[in-house]
């Protein structure tokens, strides 16, 4: 973990206002990006606030030090807040709202919970501070200005396609396969647009009869994993192997990210069946050793570095009074308006193509290379 941070703030450091664009696949974006009207301009050292959820994802952990070194190496003065994993929601509205007493001319929130956050964000507005929704959608108001998230439907779709290659290549036999769903937390706006572009994908070979989801949960519902704990995973995993894996046998399971798609595999082993195919997301340092291993089956590459730079990018428009650059205006609606977002696009990472998919991240790169020796 030291290690990412160490080379990722380096990155950030070299170039806190540049990013070079990625296009969405979604929505009508244009790579080139469409631009939307700005703020008027603030100080160049103006206080900026972060406010991020718990630390129980190493991206989060990263997030929060890039953040921090990437504005402060750009001139303004960085207020960067961690809503407690053992808190409620109270504790990061309580957190927005003394960036707001305290003059923050932007607001960038990683929501602990999107649909919480109206009041605050309201208030933000209400003070003339521009809120950017960071990774996870604000809903249900009109006061937040900007997204910038990496392809999230895309990561979903990336996952679904994960899970029937690795069917292909590892279960040793042909369709019909035998899987299971798992989705992120229901207080997470992001999980149901993991799953919807999961979905999109499994759907049709559920209808088609080759795959088969043996517990019968696929309702998001059913498979929502509270807080995007492990714990709460790894509890489910072991219900649906004593309930519906007695006699069956596990092929697959979809899981929306690394931290979860571990705990599932600690289920699997514990019960002493063969692990199945797993898919992830966030390139956690332990997923990519297990996914090299040949354990976990796949993960996805968002970059953390790049995504908090082009937030950086957008206060620095906002500052300067320019139009801040966006390349979907079509896709995130969040119950109140479509918000303008800057989608960067996220890869899909196995055993074969890691040393490409990390060549820009030394030290996951630097993991790679260690197993391939």
């Amino acid at each position: 973990m030291k290690k990412i941070i160490v080379t990722a703030t380096a990155l950030v450091a070299a170039a806190a206002l540049s990013l070079t664009g990625c296009s969405s696949e979604r929505g009508g974006g244009t790579g080139a990006g469409t631009e939307t009207e700005g703020a008027k301009g603030f100080a160049a050292d103006a206080s900026i606030g972060v406010a991020l959820p718990d630390k129980t994802s190493e991206n989060w952990v990263l997030a929060g030090q890039l953040f921090t070194d990437g504005l402060t190496k750009a001139g303004f003065k960085p207020d960067v807040q961690y809503a407690p994993a053992s808190n409620t929601v109270a504790e990061q509205q309580n957190q927005i709202q003394a960036m707001v007493t305290g003059g923050a001319k932007v607001i960038i929130i990683g929501a602990k919970d999107g649909k919480q956050l109206t009041t605050q964000v309201q208030a933000a507005h209400d003070a003339g501070a521009t809120v950017i929704a960071y990774d996870r959608l604000i809903e249900n108001t009109d006061a937040v200005d900007y997204y910038v998230a990496f392809d999230n439907f895309k990561v979903g779709v990336l996952q679904g396609q994960a899970l029937l290659k690795g069917l292909e290549e590892r279960s040793g036999h042909a369709a019909p396969w035998n899987i299971e769903l798992f989705s992120g937390s229901s207080d997470d706006a992001n999980s149901a647009v993991f799953f919807k572009g999961a979905m999109s994908v499994l759907q049709p070979e559920i209808d088609k009869g080759n795959l088969k989801v043996v517990s019968g949960q696929t309702d998001i519902a059913q498979t929502a994993t509270d807080g995007w704990k492990a714990e709460n995973a790894q509890r489910r995993m072991d219900s649906l192997l004593t309930s519906s894996y007695s006699t069956e046998t596990l092929d697959g399971v979809l899981s929306p990210n690394d931290t979860l798609a571990r705990a599932i595999i600690t289920s699997v082993k514990q019960a002493g069946k063969t692990v199945p195919v797993v898919t992830g997301q966030d390139s956690e340092v332990e997923s990519v050793k297990s996914i090299m291993e040949g354990e976990q089956y796949s993960t996805i590459n968002k970059d953390t570095t790049l995504l908090v730079q082009q937030a950086i990018k957008m206060v620095g428009e906002l500052q300067k009074g320019d139009k801040v650059d966006v390349n979907d205006e079509k896709s995130y609606n969040n119950g109140k308006k479509v918000v303008p977002a800057y989608l960067l696009d996220p890869i899909i990472v196995t055993k074969e193509n890691a040393a490409e998919a990390y060549a820009n991240v030394p030290s996951l790169l630097e993991i790679v290379k260690s197993y391939q020796q």
